[in-house]
């Protein structure tokens, strides 16, 4: 039997029906939305990973040279483990392989980090000394500025003084004395600009510097004939008497010493030390 609907039956309108047929379109895009935020919650709820595993992994990650995972995975200990001996050792090991991969400015940061929590633990002069390095791998030639050179020094003088027996003591010691070579090279470097300029007393400060604060350096030889040049050319004669003879004392075969006196012979003068701070600096150092 045919079944005829009432001439008077109700429409169901044209939006309602399109509504309906949005809200069945977007529901997997809601179901997809409510899964991904059920999904996010339990993944904070999920049991951390053992310690020893995360620390292991990236040690796996640092052999295969892999710094950017073996970093995650240490920072992940310190996220998951905090405060805990698995933790410690992770942070160390993150400043290491920031080291590694040339991001110094974390390395110097995680090192500090690692200072700063544990100051009198067993990896402090590692954690020190990772510092220094990094500090020491930026070092720029003497025509830049030292400023990066004045922390790499500091840095390895804080391991030859707080930690002298750690096993990173003697390179250190290597380092503080390159760094202090190469501050000497850069006051020397600006000194020769004044004196080509025959900005005399400008000069002579510059070579003053190097004589007093950096005597050990191998830039005092020439530090002391510039200053017999400097000197000479103000007239001061008896300052640079004093240099030439400190530089004659300590470096009698050096060529330094030959341009000197020459330079004090064709003023019919004697090197002669008359004492003062320069006689002080490098009076009794041996040749």
């Amino acid at each position: 039997m045919q079944i005829i609907a009432p001439k008077n039956e109700t429409r169901r309108p044209v939006w309602r029906t399109a509504a309906i047929a949005v809200a069945i379109i977007g529901l997997p895009v809601l179901l997809a939305a409510c899964n991904k935020s059920i999904e996010g919650t339990l993944a904070a709820y999920e049991d951390d990973a053992p310690a020893g595993s995360l620390y292991n992994r990236g040690l796996g990650y640092m052999n295969a040279g892999n710094f950017g995972d073996a970093i995650k995975s240490f920072d992940e200990v310190d996220r998951q483990h905090p405060y805990t001996e698995w933790a410690r050792k992770s942070l160390v090991m993150s400043a290491y392989a920031s080291y590694r991969r040339r991001d110094y400015n974390t390395a110097i940061a995680t090192a500090n980090r690692y200072l700063t929590l544990y100051p009198g633990n067993e990896d402090a002069a590692y954690a020190q000394y990772i510092m220094g390095q990094s500090y020491f791998a930026q070092v720029k030639d003497v025509t830049r500025d030292q400023e990066t050179t004045i922390k790499a020094m500091r840095a390895m003088e804080e391991i030859t003084t707080r930690y002298p027996e750690s096993e990173y003591a003697a390179d250190a010691r290597k380092k503080v004395i390159a760094t202090r070579d190469q501050l000497a090279g850069k006051e020397m470097q600006v000194g020769r600009y004044y004196l080509e300029r025959r900005e005399y007393v400008a000069a002579i400060n510059r070579f003053d510097v190097v004589v007093k604060d950096y005597p050990e350096t191998r830039h005092v030889e020439e530090a002391l004939q510039r200053l017999v040049e400097a000197n000479l050319a103000m007239g001061l004669v008896r300052e640079a008497q004093t240099a030439a003879a400190v530089l004659g004392h300590n470096f009698p075969n050096s060529s330094w010493y030959k341009d000197a006196y020459e330079l004090l012979d064709e003023r019919g003068v004697q090197p002669e030390d008359f004492g003062g701070e320069i006689s002080d600096s490098v009076g009794n150092r041996t040749s």
